[in-house]
């Protein structure tokens, strides 16, 4: 076994080590798998900065927690393969007696290489060890410390770019490669032991759904409705909210990361409640839309039943093997004659003449559907909120071991219409959708499960209540709750 190989267990510098959920020779297996990958060079994989304010809670980057397993700041791995012999060493904070009595003792280099073997030196070497290694001639393949994959292309200010960036001034020559695709590939399939913590951060979050919805009422505020939810995350064993927690009524339920949380809620509207519990790194993402007076509304049903069928459509098409535009093609069309259906669009293969910029594509005409359903369906979970799935990557299919949200939405925002240029096309579909945008204005449905692909099909991880009934009943229980 090389030293790369070799244990390295799940370490904190300030806080209680957590417990062993993957097994250290997972970690090595992984440093193996990323070593073998490459026919010779320097690895270099940045851990995520020491959080100057304190708050929120310190989170590891995704792809230096994947292949260490250390949850603490300013920690870099690198390995280096020559001659099919691979070391690796792991740079961690020095101990600063004063800074101790702050943050609590942390763990020496020393601790780490006599309890895992890997090599361990102080991070203030890190630019020097990086240096000698680059006037080997090596090529050095980057792991990124982007917080997560959407921010990838625009990266620039992280750590690691920084420090990147400053090698290639120093040493003009050097052949950089980017090792990102590689471990995002290996994120992807999730282990035993991924899924189990899956399933922890999912049971939590749902359990948080349910108090949610028998809590909620006109008069309560979106942030009492979060403040339940992120208790209810740390009391079942959560490390804290995987993200911004998205709670909002009313026209806010109409803004798909809304994260202010301050209006107050009122009888009639509709609550959107996108949460997820981070459990031991791993992210959940459930979102539920509840009616606030207990009841939905006809016009809420009639959206809500469109979002529903739309995800019951998108089930149907995620197994192994499944192509994922077969997946997006069948939530949208299901949504697209569900709107057609209710006035707010024209017909399913309707278009508008849309401001620069709304569409994906080369063009600025786009789907009237878009302008009510204009986010993707499907996106991976695990380490990152959005994590690598194998059908973000050519030939676009799941694979056994994915573990992919389904989330469509419909959001119905009056200001919509008038974003859009002043066009012959744009004042005809105006005129006509016009009123059933006024019918179901303010209403913004989003369901969104978890799911895992496994080898014979596809099972769903979150049970919050979800049909309508099933949410009008958790509802009932609010009288319950309030008069306590």
């Amino acid at each position: 076994m090389s030293r790369a190989t070799l244990p390295l267990f799940s370490l904190l510098l300030w806080t209680a080590p957590l417990s062993a959920q993957i097994a250290p020779a997972e970690y090595a297996a992984r440093r193996d798998t990323l070593a073998a990958r490459i026919d010779s060079g320097v690895v270099v994989a940045f851990g995520a900065r020491d959080e100057t304010r304190h708050y929120p809670s310190f989170t590891q980057r995704p792809a230096f927690s994947y292949l260490t397993g250390f949850r603490a700041p300013d920690a870099a791995l690198v390995m280096v393969k020559r001659g099919g012999r691979t070391t690796g060493t792991l740079f961690v904070q020095p101990r600063d007696a004063r800074r101790e009595f702050y943050t609590g003792a942390r763990v020496t280099p020393e601790d780490i290489a006599r309890q895992t073997g890997l090599a361990a030196r102080r991070n203030d070497e890190l630019a020097s060890v990086l240096d000698s290694l680059a006037r080997v001639g090596l090529p050095f393949w980057v792991v990124g410390d982007f917080e997560s994959n959407e921010f990838a292309d625009a990266d620039s200010l992280s750590f690691g770019a920084a420090a990147t960036r400053s090698l290639r001034q120093r040493f003009p020559s050097l052949d950089v490669r980017d090792a990102t695709p590689i471990v995002d590939l290996m994120r992807a399939r999730k282990s035993p032991a991924e899924v189990a913590l899956l399933r922890k951060a999912i049971a939590i979050t749902d359990q948080a759904h349910r108090e949610a919805m028998a809590f909620v009422a006109p008069g309560r505020a979106e942030f009492e409705v979060e403040a339940l939810v992120d208790y209810t995350f740390r009391r079942l064993g959560g490390d804290r909210p995987a993200y911004s927690s998205i709670v909002g009524g009313g026209p806010n339920s109409t803004t798909l990361h809304y994260s202010e949380n301050s209006r107050v809620l009122r009888a009639g509207d509709v609550l959107v409640m996108d949460v997820g519990a981070l459990y031991q790194g791993y992210a959940a993402d459930v979102t539920r839309t509840i009616p606030v007076s207990g009841t939905f509304s006809a016009a809420q049903r009639e959206v809500y039943r469109i979002v529903r069928a739309a995800q019951a459509a998108g089930e149907r098409q995620v197994r192994a093997g499944g192509a994922a535009k077969l997946e997006v093609d069948s939530i949208r069309a299901v949504v697209a004659r569900g709107l057609a259906r209710l006035g707010l669009i024209e017909s399913p293969d309707a278009t508008f003449d849309a401001p620069k910029g709304f569409c994906r594509g080369a063009d600025d005409v786009c789907p009237q559907l878009s302008l009510f359903m204009p986010h993707g369906p499907t996106h991976g979970i695990g380490l990152d909120v959005h994590d690598p799935a194998h059908a973000y990557v050519e030939p676009n299919v799941f694979r056994p071991g994915d573990a992919v949200t389904i989330e469509p939405g419909v959001y119905v925002r009056p200001g919509a219409l008038d974003m859009l240029p002043d066009t012959p096309r744009n004042r005809a579909f105006i005129a006509r959708v016009r009123p059933a945008v006024e019918k179901y204005r303010n209403i913004g449905v989003r369901i969104e499960d978890d799911y895992l692909v496994t080898e014979t099909g596809l099972e769903r991880l979150s049970k919050a209540p979800r049909e309508i009934e099933e949410v009008e009943a958790a509802m009932r229980k609010q009288a319950r709750v309030i008069s306590q």
